[in-house]
């Protein structure tokens, strides 16, 4: 059995598609063993429900080191799903090729410091772009950096808003997520 930990900031929704994929056999041969939170979260409810171990590390400059800390040793992978503190290099490195993170854009496009959540559907509406979608990547020290494992798009209309926008990034991060850990997980 391998043993994912599921990093999150917020309401959870992407680490209960995880789990749900994991109960109905869509990703095989693992388990959510940790979701660790940088701040109070619904993201910790969805876990505690689930009778997954929790963690709270208030985000701040120390949260790579506290987090180093309590990673099992035996853990597979590390998810971020919704996860919106930066890691430190040295972790990171620490835990090379199995990070991974979804990033609601087609990166390298629309990536880096400050390109999360609506700010990066807003500027995609502004840059005009045709296309755009989910890509689910490797963490490194660099901000949405790594490399892809997994990208879909979608076609961009003149009726789109940054809300629909979101909307439609959020079924693709659904759809896409699972298939990449399973590739990460080797099943």
């Amino acid at each position: 059995m391998k043993n994912i930990v599921v990093l999150v900031s917020g309401s959870g929704t992407n680490l209960q598609r995880i789990i749900d994929t994991i109960e109905a056999g869509e990703i095989q041969n693992a388990k959510v063993a940790l979701v660790v939170a940088d701040r109070e979260c619904y993201g910790l409810e969805r876990a505690k429900k689930h009778h997954i171990d929790t963690v709270l590390i208030p985000r701040g400059k120390n949260f790579s080191s506290e987090l180093a800390k309590i990673i099992p040793e035996n853990t597979d992978l590390i998810v971020l799903a919704g996860f919106l503190s930066i890691l430190k290099s040295e972790f990171c490195e620490n835990w090379t090729g199995k990070i991974i993170n979804i990033h609601p854009a087609l990166l390298p496009k629309f990536g880096g410091k400050g390109m999360w959540g609506m700010n990066v559907h807003h500027a995609v509406i502004e840059a005009e772009e045709k296309e755009s979608g989910a890509t689910v990547h490797f963490v490194t020290p660099g901000i949405d950096e790594g490399e892809a494992i997994l990208q879909k798009s979608f076609e961009v209309t003149p009726e789109d808003t940054p809300e629909t926008l979101a909307g439609k990034v959020h079924q693709i991060e659904y759809e896409i997520f699972p298939i990449a850990i399973n590739k990460v997980l080797g099943n």
